[in-house]
């Protein structure tokens, strides 16, 4: 199993990034993660056509499932006729997408399931763990019979994160925030320091921080998450593949 960040901004992309993506690729089979805003071009650099096999989108934020609308044009008006494939959200995304223009429409290309819920996509095994985020997000799990990745989304704290991310060879973990929030605020996202934290309780093997808030610094975000994380810490930036053997 191989993963290449395609994203990894909150909000917004920073000059050069991109928000919230990754490429997951096993046996020859692409699953896309997540495609939010400026993901597409890079995808395409690595998947000429939008050929990819299988999407998966945790929520309707945005700066999680903009660029699907683009892959939706791609794989509509592109340069060959391309298959159905399967494409798993939460709750509400396939409609805010469908919403952008009259057409094409995303049931025209796309086998829509909606997350959560267990799913068998080519080689994975696709399970969705509702978590705590401002609209419906799933966390997602993808299995193979010698490696588990786990994604969280964008998350609050919640006891799911630790069966989520259990015993995963890579946990990607929303690492938004360097500081909690005020007491008595609503937890729609993580620390650093939680998402090692979670990563921990969960027995990840790695960990890699995400959704980096535009503006901080990533280096004291590592450093947060190491003081309560001592496996292998990594940064989710555009273009990083980890391969997971």
């Amino acid at each position: 199993m191989k993963v290449t960040v395609l994203g990894s901004c909150a909000a917004w992309p920073e000059p050069g990034r991109a928000c919230s993506g990754f490429l997951v690729e096993h046996a020859g089979f692409r699953l896309v993660l997540d495609l939010g805003f400026a993901t597409l071009p890079r995808l395409l650099a690595l998947c000429p056509n939008g050929t990819v096999d299988a999407v998966v989108i945790t929520h309707r934020h945005s700066d999680h499932c903009v660029d699907l609308n683009g892959l939706l044009r791609v794989r509509h008006y592109g340069e060959r006729e391309q298959p159905r494939i399967p494409l798993l959200c939460a709750p509400g995304v396939a409609e805010l997408v469908d919403s952008l223009e009259p057409e094409p429409r995303l049931a025209e290309l796309f086998d829509v399931a909606e997350l959560p819920g267990s799913h068998r996509v080519g080689p994975f095994q696709v399970d969705g763990v509702e978590l705590p985020h401002h609209v419906p997000n799933a966390g997602v799990r993808l299995t193979t019979p010698s490696k588990t990745l786990a994604y969280t989304g964008d998350t609050g704290p919640d006891a799911a994160l630790a069966d989520l991310g259990r015993d995963a060879d890579l946990y990607i973990v929303d690492a938004t925030l360097q500081e909690l929030p005020p007491e008595g605020a609503p937890r729609n996202l993580l620390t650093a320091r939680e998402a090692g934290e979670w990563a921990t309780a969960a027995g990840a093997r790695r960990l890699m921080l995400t959704h980096f808030w535009p503006g901080n610094d990533r280096g004291v975000s590592l450093r947060q998450a190491a003081e309560t994380y001592d496996g292998e810490l990594l940064a989710a930036d555009e273009g990083r593949v980890v391969d997971l053997g």
